[in-house]
């Protein structure tokens, strides 16, 4: 990350911050689970953003 800029610059960084904004809305219960896209102007690219929840490994069905 640049020194004063907590914008993620790697995979791993932004990992970890988008982990913690998904951890951060869940404890607020703010409904994380579905689909967006982010339209950012032409200078940049748009994504389309799906977020759902994953059983975890030790959870039996």
């Amino acid at each position: 990350m640049n020194s004063g800029d907590e914008t993620p610059s790697d995979e791993s960084a932004f990992r970890d911050e988008l982990r913690s904004l998904l951890r951060r809305a869940h404890e607020r219960d703010a409904d994380v689970e579905g689909g967006w896209e982010c339209r950012n102007g032409a200078e940049n690219p748009d994504w389309d953003i799906i977020v759902s929840e994953v059983r975890k490994p030790d959870e039996s069905e």
